[in-house]
């Protein structure tokens, strides 16, 4: 680099050795309006803000990409930062420029870590437009990978953000698209900010053990080998394994160092593929191979078409190591990925176009699953899960390949084979065997799926199990297509249930409106609608909670503006029973109703009853607040407060859930008895998902007393948590 900052000479220097022929009159131009534009501006680095943009054209250049991406990144910031519009990026440089600075400056505003529903709205166009012209993540990686090398002089939390942001989203869209190499190092950069500790302990492993020696050495005693069996134009190159391939190994799956066999990798380069299998023979008859560590991705490529032979075997000097073998095109396409596509091929022709159309097929088959969906917010949830970089393999009987993410389910298997075959799914086999519809796919399984009827329909329940969006997808669409009346029964019910579980009480006559308001809120054209949508999974209970919550407090405040007051007669304050005071009535009894259970410490007030006394609720209770407004027994309603004198226990119920062990409810009742707390009732069930539900009803002397209880139980081990019902 010329001086102490990278300058527009090196770029062109780097243009220039690449050997490949760039419009260098455009070039010139980007570069002259970029210095323009964030002329006087400097990056935390304390260097030229010009520079980064320098740095990610090169970066470019490296990868191969055309005259075009690098126009593109010199402008990629001026649309966001400076006063150039994209109408004058078009005017000056065409169409395409213009669409791929719009797309990366739309990627850059994304902040994937609270994505909300115009975010998410955004990152669909961004996906849309890189389905439609992949250089926009090709540039946008570039960008992000010159940031994470310069993320030192960032403050502590955003270099964790950016690193967590780094590892979540664009680590593995760079291995989706086959860029292995800014895949690992993005990976590692992300490692070292967010586990320091880790990062530096692995790279001492490594130092220690002296690998890039001992590869080097290896690859040579290869090459003569493989040079007297005929194959002497053979390219050698060797590998160390990247920190973090190595960090979640031995910190994920915990194993030692000494345990990973790829560490150490030889990298085989040929010309064609029966050259390739001929090297794998050499390769084991020079040394023992590890049983179960062959791979054939030339055969079944990965779904981000990486291809090669893989092979683990033992050296004379016993330490493991893996060799690939592949041929120059394959080489390519693995360590550039999409880009190879630009770097190797002259414009978009015939099969690479092919390839290029299958890398990006899980672009498309995203948004398109997405399209029916109206929770939004949901699409960064499925790109996280379906770019998941390990990916499983199995095969239908009649030998098909069917590529799925780690994880995924036979009804996931199914429903990749077709809807219409996981629609009617009632089992599987697995190499022969029948096994649960719950079963993980393993990489080499051979998988039968049996179906049912014609009008064999999936469970709902299967929405819990699978874990593709496309599975999950097509299992909504036909709840939605099929059952929309019992949609609308269930969505209702389970909406119900949870307005019940947060103490939420919305009178009859404002039901109606109150629900089309929530529905409208979710850009949905009625309650029925909604309720459908919640039936059939493509809304979600606890994305809808939060909007009802703040209707709920709208709704209440006009009703406590509009309420009567109570009737304001100075009435004589006599004692009650039970620690309570009523207005105007001595001695009478008093009860307290089920519906509220009001404490000491709550704001109260009472219901003359006919025959029982005086019913004490709390002022909050939805039913005092009904009833204060009814014409007919307003009269009855009376105010009343807790004598400050009075001391005794009060039954409060609580409700408890906790991960299911032994000994759990003697820890609850001992934890209750060292704080001298009566229990009058006390029981306990298992639930779902390993899960304990446990309800106890104990002796409480007042609000603060109560609260010092619920944060003694929150604090027993494996107690998830604890609420006053």
């Amino acid at each position: 680099m010329t001086g102490q900052y990278v300058v527009y000479d090196d770029l062109k220097r780097v243009v220039e050795e690449s050997g490949r022929s760039y419009d260098i009159e455009m070039l010139d131009k980007a570069y002259k309006v970029a210095e323009q534009a964030h002329q006087g501006q400097f990056r935390r680095s304390g260097e030229p803000y010009i520079c980064h943009p320098i740095h990610v054209a090169m970066l470019l250049v490296e990868m191969g990409m055309d005259t075009e991406s690098l126009a593109a990144a010199l402008m990629h910031d001026v649309v966001e930062d400076t006063s150039v519009s994209l109408e004058d990026i078009q005017s000056m440089f065409g169409a395409d420029v213009a669409h791929m600075v719009d797309g990366v400056t739309k990627l850059t505003k994304i902040k994937f870590s609270s994505v909300e529903e115009q975010q998410a709205e955004n990152l669909r166009k961004m996906l849309m437009a890189m389905s439609q012209d992949v250089r926009v993540m090709i540039i946008k990686l570039c960008d992000r990978l010159h940031n994470m090398r310069t993320g030192d002089a960032w403050p502590e939390q955003k270099r964790r953000d950016k690193a967590l942001e780094t590892m979540e989203v664009y680590a593995p869209i760079a291995h989706r698209l086959g860029i292995s190499n800014i895949k690992e190092e993005l990976e590692d950069r992300s490692l070292r900010y967010l586990d320091p500790i880790g990062y530096e302990h692995i790279r001492e492993l490594l130092a220690e053990n002296g690998g890039r020696e001992f590869v080097t050495n290896i690859a040579e005693v290869i090459r003569g080998r493989l040079a007297e069996n005929g194959m002497p134009e053979a390219v050698m190159k060797s590998r160390v394994k990247s920190v973090y391939g190595i960090y979640r190994k031995m910190y994920m799956q915990n194993r030692d160092f000494e345990e990973i066999y790829d560490v150490y990798a030889v990298r085989i380069i040929l010309d064609t593929v029966a050259e390739c299998y001929n090297a794998l023979g050499v390769i084991h008859d020079m040394y023992h191979p590890l049983p179960n560590r062959f791979k054939d991705y030339i055969s079944t490529p990965k779904p981000n078409m990486y291809q090669s032979l893989h092979t683990t075997v033992i050296g004379h000097e016993g330490i493991p190591f893996e060799v690939q073998i592949r041929t120059h095109e394959m080489d390519q396409m693995a360590e550039y990925g999409v880009a190879a596509h630009w770097k190797y091929k002259a414009g978009i022709q015939g099969g690479s176009r092919d390839k290029l159309e299958e890398r990006l097929a899980w672009v498309r088959q995203l948004l398109e699953s997405q399209r029916e969906n109206e929770d939004a917010g949901s699409l960064l949830q499925d790109i996280k899960g379906d770019l998941l970089p390990e990916e499983v393999f199995a095969f239908t009987p009649k030998g098909d390949v069917i590529n799925l993410p780690a994880g995924a389910t036979t009804i996931d298997f199914a429903y990749a084979i077709h809807s219409a075959v996981g629609n009617r799914m009632i089992g599987a086999k697995v190499n022969s065997r029948m096994v649960s519809i719950d079963h993980k796919v393993v990489t080499g399984e051979i998988i039968e799926i049996i179906t049912g009827p014609a009008d064999k329909g999936p469970s709902r329940d299967w929405l819990k199990i699978v874990t593709t969006s496309e599975a999950r997808n097509k299992i909504r669409n036909w709840f939605k297509k099929e059952r929309r009346e019992e949609n609308i029964q269930e969505g209702r019910a389970a909406l119900e249930k949870e307005l019940r579980r947060n103490l939420i009480t919305i009178p009859d006559d404002k039901w109606d409106e109150f629900m089309a308001e929530i529905a409208r809120r979710q850009r949905l054209n009625s309650a029925e609608e909604m309720y459908a949508a919640l039936g059939y999974g493509g809304l979600q209970l606890s994305r809808l909670l939060g909007k009802i919550k703040e209707e709920y407090t709208k709704l209440k405040a006009s009703e406590e503006k509009t309420a009567p007051a109570l009737a304001d007669i100075p009435l004589k304050k006599y004692k009650g029973s039970d620690g309570v005071v009523v207005e105007g009535i001595d001695n009478c009894p008093i009860k307290f109703a089920k519906c509220c259970s009001p404490l000491p410490g709550d704001e109260i007030i009472g219901f003359i009853t006919r025959g029982f006394g005086v019913s004490i609720h709390k002022k909050d209770c939805p039913n005092a607040k009904a009833g204060v407004n009814d014409p007919e027994n307003k009269d009855r309603w009376i105010n009343a407060h807790w004598e400050d004198t009075k001391q005794e226990n009060y039954k409060a119920s609580l409700e408890m859930v906790a991960m299911n062990r032994e000994g759990l409810v003697g820890e609850v009742a001992m934890a209750l008895t060292d704080m001298r707390v009566p229990i009058y009732a006390m029981n306990a069930r298992t639930v779902d998902n390993g899960r304990a539900s446990m309800s106890v009803t104990v002796g409480i002397a007042s609000t603060e007393h109560l609260n010092s209880v619920l944060n003694k139980l929150r604090h027993i081990r494996d107690v998830i948590t604890v609420t006053r019902v």
